[in-house]
Parts: structure tokens; sequence; C-alpha cells
């Protein structure tokens, strides 16, 4: 019995020391260990297991979500100077000249044109499944028909308020514009210093470049000490969600949450044949390759919160020129955002249904062109979404406050998307390097 006893014991040390072999150094395993450990905590904490009281379970979630509160916060600490110093460097190593004007044109184009097959691929879907149809709200439609969200986004700006909006765009204040995080104008504040640089001698320009790669290093360097953290912060930050929502109330709207991952796997699978038929790159190769990344980008529901990986993994595992992966990562963070616009435009359509609103051609073709224009340029934060999903419904005539019907499970797409969009980017950034670039090249050698 005593021998049994210690064999079951050298069983369990082995396999202890097998699973920490396992483990280390594959931070995607790590991060699925914690979302799946996180889910299981969070439904033994919650309402629903009656395990603690509901109080009591609040103060636990917040207290797990701590590392990821963390992690969010030193990610966000630098992601304004990284931003800025990438693009300026990433511009200023690329071909200057007619070539940047190519590369800028073609990297827009390719962000624009996917995002609005993503908004008319969810519409298709939206019409397709008809979620709407299986929820039956009763009474409380009117209720919500009649209640506005809080949050509501004010109403399409006229065509004649477009030149006051292209203005506004450009920075007149750059710090404050760092200091608010709008990621838009410090984008374009970045363009226009990296093109001025470029205009002047590169021994001119010198100082400039060393200074902003050296604050490149220093923020990579806090990456790396933040990465540290991801796994504990991916468990706390499920633990906290799962307890305050619960498993019933995220499948409660099934239908309408599985047409939006559907969508989402579909454009996914997009992505990856591109990959395959234009950057010779196998689906299963750019999945390994990329992970870590997109369950971290699952996880943290912020594509500017990864983006410092985002760049190390075009440029590691996907073999991107560091130029480009600078100057398209973080544009890409702030105007492609295609999971979100197909999820905009599921929704609409969504509550469309549920409300009984008959949304013609002309309305279908508002849709996916509010999504577009409204995924562009929108912050790359958590929730963000469902702020500018109010004024998208509100403009086929369904109660924006019927927003706060699908608030439920928000957070759970919100995740999905954000590694959909992630993974845009780094097909945008495979697309510009070995495609465009590599035609450019091609194109100024000369014939023989």
């Amino acid at each position: 019995m005593t021998e049994n006893k210690r064999l079951r014991i050298r069983s369990l040390a082995g396999l202890s020391s097998e699973l920490s072999r396992l483990v280390e150094g594959r931070l995607w395993l790590q991060v699925l260990i914690g979302m799946a450990a996180g889910l299981a905590v969070g439904v033994a904490i919650g309402p629903a297991a009656g395990l603690v009281e509901v109080r009591t379970g609040v103060v636990i979630g917040n207290w797990l979500a701590f590392p990821g509160r963390l992690f969010l916060v030193t990610i966000q600490m630098i992601v304004v100077p990284l931003v800025f110093a990438s693009i300026v460097r990433g511009l200023s190593a690329a071909p200057a000249g007619a070539d940047l004007r190519r590369l800028s044109l073609w990297v827009v184009a390719f962000f624009v044109t996917t995002t609005g097959i993503a908004a008319a691929l969810g519409i298709q879907l939206a019409l397709l499944i008809a979620p709407g149809r299986y929820l039956d709200m009763g009474s409380r439609v009117e209720a919500l028909a009649t209640t506005a969200p809080a949050s509501a986004s004010p109403a399409p700006p006229a065509l004649r308020d477009l030149p006051e909006i292209v203005v506004d765009l450009i920075p007149g204040n750059p710090l404050n514009a760092m200091v608010e995080g709008q990621m838009l104008q410090i984008v374009l504040f970045a363009f226009v210093i990296a093109v001025a640089a470029l205009s002047l001698p590169k021994q001119t320009a010198k100082p400039l470049m060393d200074l902003l790669g050296a604050v490149q290093e220093v923020c990579m360097a806090i990456v790396r000490w933040a990465m540290l953290l991801a796994p504990y912060a991916v468990f706390g930050l499920m633990a906290q969600l799962t307890s305050s929502f619960g498993v019933q109330t995220l499948l409660g709207l099934g239908a309408y949450a599985a047409t939006v991952l559907v969508g989402l796997l579909l454009l996914l699978g997009l992505y990856l044949l591109f990959m395959r038929l234009v950057a010779q790159v196998p689906p299963l190769r750019f999945l390994r390759d990329t992970r870590e990344l997109l369950l971290l980008a699952f996880s943290t529901s912020s594509s500017a919160a990864v983006m410092p990986l985002s760049m190390q993994t075009a440029v590691s595992k996907l073999g991107v020129r560091p130029a480009v992966a600078q100057f398209v990562v973080p544009l890409g963070a702030t105007i492609n955002m295609n999971g979100t616009a197909l999820y905009q435009a599921v929704a609409a359509v969504f509550l469309a249904q549920v409300f009984g609103v008959e949304i013609g051609t002309g309305g279908l073709a508002l849709i996916v062109a509010m999504a577009v224009g409204a995924s562009i340029g929108s912050p790359a934060t958590p929730g963000v979404g469902i702020v500018i999903l109010a004024s998208i419904v509100s403009s086929v005539g369904v109660p924006p406050g019927g927003v706060a019907l699908i608030m439920g499970v928000d957070r759970l797409l919100d995740m999905s998307r954000t590694a959909v969009n992630v993974s845009g980017d780094l097909v945008a950034c495979t697309f510009v390097d070995r495609w465009v670039l590599a035609d450019a090249r091609r194109d100024a050698e000369p014939s023989l």
C-alpha cells in the first residue's frame, strides 16, 4: 500500500514536471489555460452558482481583474509614444516620393475595401439567418423603444459639415491630441512629421530618427515586462466577465451572437485564403505564428493594447520588414476595423428585425456606408463599438434604446471582433511587404 502511494506521488510529480515543461515558453498555451481557468472561477463566484454572496463575488472579481487592469494600463501608457515613433520611423524608412504615395494609397484602399466587404457580409448573413425572429421580447420591445441609451452618439453629419470635420482631423494642438488619445489625429500628425523628415537631408533628420528609435526600444522593453502578466491578466479579466454577466446571460442571445461569430469566422477564412493566394502563406502556418497575438487580442478586447506585439509578430513570425510593420500596424489599429464593421451591420439588421422595422435597399446601403465610415478612426479600445452602433441604428429608423438589448453579450463579441481586426492588420502588412513593394521594385528594375 505504501509502495503504491509512493508510485502515485512520483506519477503526480512527473506529470507536474511534464506539464511545466509543456507550458514553459508557450505564451499562447498559458493564455488558453488562463482563459479556461478564469471562465471556471467566474462561474463559481457568479450569482448562478450561489457559492458566495453577490456582493462578495463582485469584490472577488474586481481583485482577480487587478492584473488585467494593470496589464492594460501599462500597455496603454506607451501606446501614444510608440504609435508616433513607429509611424515616423516607418515612413522615413519607406521609399520616398511616388513610392511613398503608392504605399499609402494601397494601404488605405486595402483597409477601406476589406471593411466594406466585411459590412456587406454581415448584412447578408443577418438577412439569411434572421436572428431577430428567434427572440421574443413581448412588451419589453415598447419599453426599449422609448428608452434612449445614455451614451447615444449624435446624428450623422450633414454634407455641409464635411469641410469642418476634415479640418478638425488635423490636430491644431498635437500635444493635446496625445493627452486625449485621439489616435487618428496622432497618426495624421506623425504622417506630416515623417513626410517633412523625408524632405530633409538624411544627416539633418538623423538625430530625430535616433531619438524616436530610442523611444521605440524603451516602449518595447516595457512591453516585455507587461507580457509577463499576460496569462494572469487573461485569467482575471475572464473571471470578472463571467461572474458579472453569468453564462446564461451570455447565451441568452444565442442566435444573434452565433450570427456575428459565423461572420467573423468567414471573414477570418477570407483572410487565410488571401494569405494563401497572394502571399503564399499556408493558413495553418499563419494561425500557428499568430496564435499568441490573437489570443491576447481576444482577451484584452483592444487592438491598441496588443499593437507592440502585432509589430513584433509581423516582423519575427511573418517576415515583414520592420519599416512596413511600423507603418501599417499603427495605421491599421486606427482605421482597420473590419470585424467591428461586420458586427455593427449584423446588430443593425438584428435590431431592425426585433423592432419590426423594414429596411429597404437604400437602408442597407446606408448601414454599409455608416459602418465603414464609423469604423475608420474609431478608438481601438474595448466597448467603443456599442456607442457607434447607436448612431447607425437610429439612422435607419431603429430606436437607439434597443442597443441595450445586446449589451449583455457585447463584451464576448467585442473580444472576438478585436482578434479579427488584429489579424486583418497582419494580413495588410504581409500584402504590402510581399506584393505592393515587390511590384514597385520590379517596376524600378531596368528592362533588358
